[in-house]
């Protein structure tokens, strides 16, 4: 490249040139390799090489290409270095696109704006109501009434041709039309479900207008004595059955015959409208015309069909909206051109111009048609020569009139100057409309197949020769207007099709309105001449029109349209299409948060908003259930993991991802917080400072017991129990949970994957040792073997007395419980004993107990939380049992009394309330010998660090605090031996005071053995009141 000029790369030169690239050393981006300087000083400088190289040669940079913003599935997208690539020189996977690319039309025939916009709108307004139902419209309506029904349908039309506009050019359309427009705006479930809508309403419209071709066919039968049957409902099914068979034929062969048969079709249709308009300006030539109810245009005549007269036709008693619905779906080939955007050379361009023009043109001509059958055709006319005479040509009180306009379809031939060609120009527009419709209900339902929102499609989707024609959607096509072929009556299926269409474009405006107020970066059209005011009004305004209708029949098609959004709904299907919807989410959950941060916090509001130490939350799934059992759908759980060795991006984001795909599948709300480069401590204390922001951040800190603490480094232990202390320095409540067997299930649970990224774990030191890896048995009892206590008890002391007994409580009733969530790694059930361990609370048995041990008031922490798990589908009916301490032993009734009215007041439902008179007792010797055989490797001994053993004066000073923990072992295998969970108060570990190793003690003697333990510990704020 000159210094002075520039030079341009096409897309493919470029990527071959990365491609020759890739097999070179890295060069720098100056262009000069350094491995060849060092190795040859005498080598020629680069101002001596001569001419330089190509910039692609010279840098690793890509310069800014269209195929480098193409979806990464297309077959001319091409990919930019990662930021891996150009910052740290290393390759990087790329990130896959979620998007599902559309097939369009296949690379093959594309259509411009005329053929491919204009010609088809015009063809599909032109429809059989032009010429086989405008008349009737005229003469129930008046001219005025019809004009206004023509103004409504054409502004309902303008804006919503606008609204298609904008959509339309607000990026590159594919194949798939209002589907793909509106999927891709407001997403899968207002697409699909219209889409679909959509879809049948054209395979329904083209029995419609294949019909209008059939009665014009029998008319001109009928005026030749003519029939097939009957000359009537049997001969329009038998000759629209074979129309329908060639009409599908001809679509099936491809885009450029379907064209040309339109190019053939339009021009008919033009001359017949010029037939039809010289004809009435010329007037009648014979008597016969006349007595037929055309006299020819005139003031008086004029002015007598200017108002309306609504009559009993049709089987029905017409009034105003009777008379749109029959006329609406005239005018609903708006979306003609947006059906085949697959095929269109430039769709953005292509679709506003070419609809907005036909819209224009082909509302003119209907309105001058309504002028010209008004000024110039009797409402009824006998027929009879000889009335003309006599002047009563048009009175029909006592005798039926077959002409006119309120009698007869076919006024438009007999204004005509010739009467064939108005025939040849119904047969070319309801052909051509039904050709129209035919061809864009397959491409709907290839683009629904390709995006495998509903898996009925997929099957009909596939394309067959180098066009990618969808042949078995012409195939289903044909069965579905074949059906409503059948039924041979154009203004019985008329209201049905103006019902559909109406909800399509009711969607298409709300799209536009929604896009244009939610504002997302992304809505940028290029077509600007829209209003998201015009784009609501032209919503209501649909949506207002259908129930005018028929209420029935809206109702109906809306909850089509929901049970095709919940069904997509329900499917969730992966598809990521940068939809307003997403946009809205986002708007609206950032407000709400912001609100949410201006309102001052209240005990009645609160919520358990966890903190949860995981690691990989595959590994622990026992903790990671209670965990989600108490936020539920309700409150903020945040799983954190912690990587002491610094992660590179790929990683980082696998490592985030394998979690993601893991909370998802099993349908646990909770985000991943991943911490790498930072000691333990240090990541749990940057987890606590930076998860969650303004309100919504953790109050709870939530982690496993440290099982292996006996064995583990002083290092280790001192950090779990500096962890415990920064929970409490932030303010925050703190839960311990333990289960017999530990937490960790990662051998049975984690990925293949995740296995053979085992040599990396080993360094990683994770969360791991926060939670149990193993279980560490000291009692000599096996694991799952309840250890019974080799002393007695005075268990007069502790009375248990129902709420019945103290306060009338009542029970609440019990419900399925949810089904289990997790398997192994290759989706195998796991083993019964093994699925009892991993999955201890996601079925709990029958009968099942939760007991609290509420011994110090933490602000009502320790009794919420159980409390909450009984609200849930797993712990739904068990007994609640409550234990409490008793502060003076005279005092034991009043005290009582006094903690079952605070129950009653937090509305707590409970099953017993125990008070517990005899903590202060001295623990059995057993214990005793049990606890000093626990700290015996914690003594003091020469030459252990002070922070690393436990000291007699330490000892001697928390006597008494020590006995009570070994004495609440014994009540606790008293009272709670048999219970499926145990909630206790957690002792406090008082910074300065009692060491790591003797903290540790009390929590060992008070959780070993034991059922599942879940160790509590509130921030002293109350969570409970009892104020309304």
């Amino acid at each position: 490249m000159d210094g002075g000029t520039g030079s341009r790369f096409s897309v493919r030169q470029v990527m071959e040139s990365r491609r020759r690239s890739s097999f070179m050393a890295d060069v720098p981006e100056n262009g000069v390799l350094e491995t060849s300087m060092s190795a040859d000083p005498e080598q020629p400088t680069p101002a001596q090489m001569g001419p330089r190289r190509s910039l692609v040669h010279m840098t690793r940079e890509a310069l800014p290409r269209m195929a480098n913003y193409r979806n990464l599935r297309s077959f001319r997208a091409a990919q930019r270095p990662t930021l891996g690539e150009l910052h740290e020189g290393v390759k990087e996977a790329k990130e896959e696109d979620t998007g599902v690319v559309q097939g369009g039309g296949g690379h093959h025939f594309k259509l411009g704006w005329i053929q491919g916009v204009l010609i088809p709108v015009l063809l599909n307004i032109w429809g059989v109501m032009l010429f086989l139902r405008l008349s009737w419209v005229v003469a129930q309506a008046g001219i005025i009434m019809s004009l206004v029904i023509i103004g409504i349908s054409a502004a309902v039309c303008v804006i919503t041709t606008l609204s298609l506009s904008a959509i339309s050019t607000n990026g590159e359309v594919k194949g798939g039309g209002i589907y793909y427009m509106i999927s891709r705006c407001l997403g899968p479930e207002f697409g699909a479900s219209v889409g679909i809508v959509f879809a049948f309403a054209n395979a329904v419209a083209a029995s419609m207008n294949t019909i209008g071709f059939c009665d014009s066919l029998n008319d001109l039968l009928k005026s030749h004595d003519l029939k097939i049957i009957d000359g009537g409902i049997n001969d329009v099914r038998i000759i629209g059955m074979v129309a329908l068979v060639i009409m599908i034929i001809i679509c099936a062969v491809g885009m450029d015959w379907e064209v040309k048969a339109q190019n053939v079709l339009v021009v008919i249709i033009s001359g017949a409208i010029v037939d039809f308009i010289v004809g009435t300006l010329r007037g009648p030539e014979s008597d016969e015309e006349v007595a037929k109810g055309f006299p020819g245009l005139s003031v008086d005549l004029f002015t007598k069909n200017l108002g309306t007269d609504y009559r009993f036709s049709e089987g029905v008693n017409q009034d105003f909206f009777s008379v749109f619905a029959i006329y609406f779906p005239s005018v609903t080939g708006i979306q003609a051109g947006a059906n085949i955007s697959g095929d269109l050379k430039d769709p953005a361009s292509a679709i506003p111009k070419g609809t907005l023009l036909a819209v224009a043109i082909s509302m003119f001509s209907y309105g001058l048609f309504v002028l010209l059958a008004g000024g110039g055709a009797m409402r009824d006319a006998s027929g009879v020569i000889g009335d003309i005479a006599n002047g009563t040509v048009a009175d029909c009180m006592g005798r039926h009139c077959n002409y006119g306009l309120q009698n007869s379809y076919s006024v438009m031939q007999l204004m005509s100057v010739w009467g064939p060609f108005i025939y040849a120009g119904c047969f070319a527009a309801t052909l051509s409309t039904a050709l129209t419709n035919l061809l864009s209900v397959p491409r709907l339902v290839r683009a629904l197949g390709y995006d495998k929102i509903y898996p009925g499609f997929i099957f009909f989707s596939k394309g067959y020769t180098k066009k990618d024609e969808p042949f078995r959607g012409y195939v289903l096509t044909f069965f579905i207007s074949g059906a409503f072929l059948l039924i041979a009556e154009l203004n019985v299926i008329a209201p049905l099709i103006s019902n559909f269409y109406l909800a399509s474009y009711a969607l298409i405006n709300f799209c536009t309105f929604h896009a244009a107020f939610v504002k997302p970066i992304g809505w940028r059209p290029t077509f600007r001449f829209y209003n998201k005011w015009l784009s609501l009004l032209g919503f209501v305004a649909c949506v207002s029109i259908m129930f005018l209708i028929s209420w029935v029949t809206s109702l109906i098609t809306y909850v089509i349209i929901l049970a095709l959004y919940l069904i997509v709904v329900y499917r969730k299907p992966d598809v990521n299409w940068g939809s307003s919807t997403e946009a809205q989410t986002y708007s609206t959950t950032l407000n709400s948060v912001y609100l949410l941060d201006q309102t001052n916090e209240h005990v009645k509001n609160y919520r358990p908003q966890i903190l949860l130490l995981s690691g990989n939350p595959t590994s622990r799934p026992a903790i990671m259930q209670l965990a989600s059992q108490i936020t539920k759908n309700h409150s903020l759980l945040v799983c954190g993991k912690i990587s002491e060795q610094e992660l590179n991006y790929s990683q980082r984001s696998g490592c985030i991802k394998e979690a993601q795909k893991f909370l998802q599948a099993n349908k646990i709300r909770a985000f991943f917080k991943l911490v790498d480069g930072l000691k333990f401590e240090q990541g749990v204390r940057g987890l606590l400072q930076a998860a969650g922001f303004g309100k919504l951040r953790p109050n709870l800190l939530l982690l496993g017991f440290k099982n292996e603490w006996l064995l583990a480094p002083n290092k280790e232990l001192h950090e779990y129990f500096t962890v415990l202390h920064e929970a409490f320095d932030f303010r925050m409540g703190l839960a311990i949970l333990r289960v017999r067997g530990g937490l960790d299930y990662s051998k049975f649970t984690e990925s293949g994957e995740a296995a053979s990224n085992s040599h990396l774990e080993a360094k990683v030191k994770s969360l791991a040792r926060v939670a149990s890896d193993t279980f560490i048995n000291l009692s000599g009892v096996e694991p799952g073997v309840q250890a019974q206590p080799n002393y007695v008890t005075d268990s007069t002391k502790a009375v248990e007395r129902t709420p019945q007994e103290i306060l009338s409580k009542k029970k609440k009733k019990a419900s399925t419980p949810e089904r289990n969530l997790f398997s192994s790694a290759q989706g195998n059930p796991l083993s019964h004993d093994i699925m009892q361990r991993v999955a201890i609370f996601d079925s709990p048995p029958r009968n099942r107990t939760i007991d609290v041990w509420w011994l110090y008031d933490d602000g009502g922490l320790t009794l919420l939380l159980p409390y909450i798990l009984t609200t849930r589908a797993n712990w739904s009916g068990c007994r609640l049992r409550i234990f409490a301490l008793v502060n003076k032993k005279d005092e034991f009734e009043v005290e009582e009394r006094n903690m079952a009215s605070l129950l009653s007041k937090f509305r707590i439902d409970y099953s017993s309330l125990t008070m517990i008179n005899n903590i202060s007792d001295r623990p059995h010797p057993s214990t005793v010998m049990q606890f000093d055989e626990i700290i015996k490797p914690f003594r003091e001994r020469p030459g252990a660090a002070d922070e690393d053993v436990i000291k007699a004066s330490e000892l001697v000073s928390l006597q008494y605090k020590t006995e009570r923990q070994l004495r609440l072992r014994e009540l606790l295998l008293q009272h709670s031996k048999d219970a499926n969970l145990i909630v206790m108060t957690m002792p406090m570990p008082r910074k300065g005071v009692v060491s790591a190793p003797l903290y540790m003690s009390w929590l060992e003697i008070l959780t070993r053995d034991m059922p599942p333990f879940l160790l509590v510990r509130g921030n002293q704020t109350s969570v409970l009141s009892f104020y309304a």
